[in-house]
Formats: structure tokens, C-alpha cells, sequence
């Protein structure tokens, strides 16, 4: 099995590869990773962690747009390899780089983890993702809305395999007193957390418009994360008048072990596959307050959390203040979100979906790489 992806700052994508290939060597199967980056890119530790995991990693330095050289080499490094799947991550490898290992004899599979939208420039990007999964062996899709895009996007419906992503424990998270001083922060005031990328889709203006509509000095919102939006959200607070009550930690590595420095948390996206920020809020036993987009009412519901509609920043402001109201209230949904996370979401019977369908996709396609 090879995994080819070009990884960002460590996210919801890199997580769920990362998960795939510390599952895989328990089981003593081997697992590879290809990562193209661009030339001068610094290195991930998201590639470290997984060489620690057992997986064999190759970088692929590219240039920009060097698509033909960076096809061959992928072409090149498939032939050495040998894998009996090709699993491909991100609209780059999905559009550039399935169809070398399909010439090559190899099945493929890809994970769609999400479609952001945006400008003009990535929705062509994702309408060319589109159009190269249908010549796919299979898709992997992280929430049911996904599922039906892609069937609306022509790919073939006994193609697409529904697979919600699962919860791998991370490293011990810390304690209220020292993942608060982790962030440079005291112990006091009510901290909502929010943490992604700081980009359209993650709508991290929607946390701060309900934030300027909440009137509570005391109430901050700490963002974690980078992203192309950060000087502009930046305005946006201090045009809100809130700059005093947001803190900016920027990208933080390791970011799950710092939840229970929050008393709520944000999600505020626009569109999601199924994030697993989520499942990091969860596990921490952290009242969320989340947006009920994409695979996220498949996570949780009005039992374990506060969901309202996106593009609402008056709603997420109440149902904030409402976990602010009513501690008791939101402790006993944090509580039931954490036993629905290891209800429902355990790692083990998803390592086995995916075992199974590479078996099925390597099984039949016994073509040799030439």
C-alpha cells in the first residue's frame, strides 16, 4: 500500500493518513508514503511522525507546474515500489498523478476529505478532481453529503464507499493549568476555542462577528491555526472593536493536547467532510458549539452539542453564551459527545474497512507493474 499526497500544515487529511499508516503496522502490512512538495517548502513534522509510525517515506521535490517531470517521477518510484494500491489524498494527486499508477496496472483508491469551494481558480481545481474520480477504482468518502456529490459528479455509485473517519487516540492532552500556560495564557476568563486553517471555508470571520456580539469582557476566543486569511481576520477584529478578546496562537503543533485549556469550542465552518477537530473537542470533554454543515450532524447531535446553521454568527453568539448560561447543562453534553466519540468512531472496525477494500481492489486487478 502507498499513500501519495502533497501534505499542507497538519489538518484533518494528514491526521486521517497518518492514522492509516500507524493502523497498518500492528498488523504487519507494509505502508509507503509519497510526498510531493514544493521546492524550498519546509519539512513537516507530519512526515516524521509518520516514518515513526513504520511507514517508508519518499519526497518528491517539485517545481511549480512541472507536472510532466513530476509524473515521470512518480511513474519512476511506483515502478521501484511495486504497491498493490495506489490510496491518493488531495485534488493535486487525484488530477496529476491516479492516472500513472492506472497505466502502470495499479488500482487506485482516494480519500475525498472534503471540497472547500472558494475562488475560481480552486473550484476549477475541484471540478477537475471531480471529473478525474470517475475514472477511479474506488472513492472513499468521509460523509454521506459527499457521497452524493460525487454520485452527482458522475462517478460510479458502486465505486463510492462511505468510510466516516474514526478517532486515534493522540498524545496525553494537558491539564487546564498548563495547556493554558502552553498558549501563553493565564487562568482566568472563558476561553472558546477554535482551531483550523485560516481560510474561507473554515469561516473563522463567523467566530468573530458572534464573538463582537457577545458582550462579555470576559469571554476570548483563541485562534489556532495559519492560514492565508490571518491578516485580514486580523482587521476584521479590530474593526469588530473584539481585538483585545481574541487571542492569535497561530500554528501550533501538537494542537489536540491543548483543548482543555477551553471552556467551549467553535466550529465555525462554511463546509466540512467530517472534521476532526471535532473529534479532538470530544475527546477533551469540551462543550461545543459547531456549525451543521457537511458530515457534522453524523457526529454529533442537540444531545452532545449546540449546532446551528452556517453563516449565522448571531446564532453561534447565542448558543456560546447559552454554554456560558448553563455550565451544568453543557458538561453533560460534553460528557455524552465524548462516549458517542468511543461508541462510534473507534479505530479498529475502520482500519478493517479500508484492509478490506485494498484485499478487493489488489485482488482484482492482478495486472503486473510493467
Amino acid at each position: 500500500m502507498l499513500h501519495v499526497l502533497a501534505p499542507g500544515a497538519f489538518g484533518g487529511l494528514e491526521r486521517v493518513v497518518e492514522s492509516l499508516a500507524a493502523g497498518r503496522a500492528p498488523r504487519g502490512l507494509r505502508t509507503g508514503l509519497v510526498a510531493i512538495l514544493d521546492r524550498g517548502a519546509p519539512a513537516h513534522a507530519f512526515l516524521e511522525r509518520v516514518r515513526g509510525a513504520g511507514a517508508e517515506v519518499e519526497v518528491l521535490v517539485s517545481d511549480h507546474r512541472a507536472y510532466r517531470a513530476e509524473r515521470a517521477t512518480v511513474r519512476a518510484v511506483l515502478a521501484a515500489w511495486r504497491p498493490d494500491v495506489v490510496h491518493t489524498h488531495g485534488y493535486h494527486p487525484d488530477v496529476l498523478l491516479g492516472s500513472v499508477a492506472r497505466s502502470l496496472g495499479i488500482p487506485v483508491v482516494s480519500t475525498t476529505h472534503g471540497f472547500t469551494g472558494g475562488g475560481r481558480k480552486n473550484r476549477l481545481f475541484e471540478w477537475l478532481q471531480e471529473r478525474a474520480l470517475r475514472r477511479f477504482d474506488a472513492v472513499i468518502a468521509v460523509s454521506r453529503p459527499l457521497v452524493s456529490r460525487l454520485q452527482r459528479a458522475g462517478v460510479p455509485p458502486d465505486r463510492i464507499h462511505l468510510f466516516p473517519n474514526a478517532w486515534a487516540e493522540d498524545a496525553s492532552p494537558l491539564a487546564r493549568p498548563d495547556a493554558r500556560a502552553a498558549l501563553g495564557l493565564d487562568g482566568e476568563g472563558f476561553l472558546v476555542g477554535w482551531v483550523g486553517r485560516l481560510s474561507p471555508e473554515k469561516g473563522a470571520d463567523v467566530a468573530l462577528e458572534a464573538l463582537a456580539r457577545i458582550p462579555d469582557p470576559d469571554l476570548h476566543l483563541v485562534v489556532i491555526g495559519d492560514g492565508r486569511q490571518a491578516a485580514s481576520l486580523r482587521r476584521l477584529a479590530s474593526s469588530l472593536g473584539i481585538e483585545q478578546r481574541v487571542h492569535w496562537a497561530g500554528g501550533v503543533e501538537g494542537a489536540s493536547r491543548l483543548f482543555k485549556a477551553f471552556d467551549a469550542f467553535c466550529l465555525s465552518s462554511r463546509t466540512e467532510g467530517t472534521p476532526m477537530v471535532l473529534f479532538e473537542a470530544m475527546a477533551a470533554r469540551v462543550p461545543i458549539a459547531a456549525t451543521a454543515v457537511g458530515g457534522v450532524p453524523d457526529v454529533l447531535t442537540g444531545a452532545e452539542a449546540l449546532l446551528v446553521p452556517s453563516e449565522d454568527p448571531a446564532a453561534l453568539a447565542a448558543v456560546i453564551a447559552e454554554i456560558r448560561r448553563a455550565p451544568g447543562a453543557a458538561a453533560a453534553r460534553a460528557e455524552a459527545a465524548a462516549g458517542r466519540l468511543a461508541r462510534d468512531r473507534g479505530l479498529e472496525p475502520w482500519l478493517d474497512r479500508h484492509e478490506q477494500l485494498y484485499r478487493h481492489l489488489a485482488t482484482s486487478h492482478p495486472h503486473p507493474v510493467s
